[in-house]
């Protein structure tokens, strides 16, 4: 019989292990399911959860990494060790509905063309509107800047073949954006939609700030137009620039010299100050990514693991 692989991340996230194995084990599908916890350098009682559970249920099975890592490194580390013929990754605290899990596996079986069913949420009810905000905001400015396209609202949620999976495997960049390699790789995916679901227990680890350095990531890694935009301001200035000098000449010939203008040359000086920042910075967050990868770092480190010897 088929196997479906499920991924779970999880980061100090004790009250959801257990609540979410009893939730996906309710669900009634025609295939062989096998657990994979990815516990991302959890600081509380969850890694001795997943272990308690692994215990008990031998198709539970975990890694647990050195230190946190990311979410980005825990998917990576669930694709190379999941032997699914289907795989899903899924969040611990059931805001990804295992209900959808039946109706995905058959769309999957009835249309052979089709190798990824993704979930959409229909609304982003229950969700702070400022977050909401700028989360659709990403997704527009991420669409229109790279060569992938990326839904508002689809989640990391989504059923995939083996062959899916194994070409994303293909992909062994250090700086990863998961939902943007996904696409990347093209195949054929069909969208299937679900209302806001709150969290079974605990708290987000996610704030504001985390999502938008992961967002900045998304558009730096999939995108060069940041820096085209800095070469083009630059341009822009020059040309601007240029202008003004003649315009200062001239004025100087026909009316000669003054002194007076101090305030906004200082104000010009100051912006052309903060732009030549502005379009470092870009082109330095480039760079940064460029020297990461040349290390060629392992995107994770395993110090514990339901497959070693000496915890089986």
């Amino acid at each position: 019989m088929r196997t479906i692989s499920i991924i779970i991340p999880c980061y100090n996230e004790a009250e959801n292990i257990k609540l979410f194995y009893e939730a996906v084990r309710e669900i009634k599908l025609d295939a062989i399911i096998e657990f994979w916890y990815i516990d991302d350098g959890s600081e509380d009682g969850t890694l001795y959860e997943i272990i308690k559970l692994s215990q008990e249920h031998p198709e539970v099975h975990y890694l647990s990494f050195s230190r946190n890592f990311g979410k980005e490194a825990a998917l990576i580390a669930g694709l190379e060790y999941a032997t699914g013929d289907y795989i899903a990754p899924m969040d611990v605290d059931l805001q990804d509905p295992p209900s959808l899990l039946p109706i995905m596996l058959d769309k999957l079986d009835k249309n052979s063309e089709l190798d990824c069913i993704l979930t959409k949420r229909n609304s982003r009810e229950g969700e702070p509107a400022i977050r909401s905000f700028f989360s659709k905001l990403f997704y527009q400015i991420e669409s229109k800047l790279s060569d992938v396209s990326m839904e508002s609202g689809v989640r990391d949620y989504r059923l995939m073949t083996r062959r899916m999976v194994d070409a994303i495997l293909e992909l062994r960049e250090y700086n990863r954006f998961s939902k943007g390699l996904w696409s990347w790789v093209g195949f054929k995916s069909e969208t299937i939609g679900y209302d806001n679901i709150d969290r079974a227990a605990g708290k987000t680890s996610w704030n504001f700030r985390s999502l938008f350095r992961y967002a900045l990531e998304g558009i730096i890694n999939f995108s060069n137009v940041p820096l085209e935009i800095a070469t083009l301001s630059g341009i822009v200035i020059c040309l601007l620039s240029g202008i003004a000098m003649l315009y200062i000449i001239i004025r100087a010939l026909i009316w000669g010299d003054s002194t007076s203008g101090w305030p906004s040359l200082a104000t010009i000086i100051l912006f052309m100050g903060g732009l030549q920042l502005f379009c470092l910075g870009i082109i330095g967050k480039y760079i940064g990514k460029i020297f990461l990868e040349t290390k060629e770092r392992p995107h994770y480190i395993v110090a514990k693991s339901s497959e070693d010897k000496v915890n089986k």
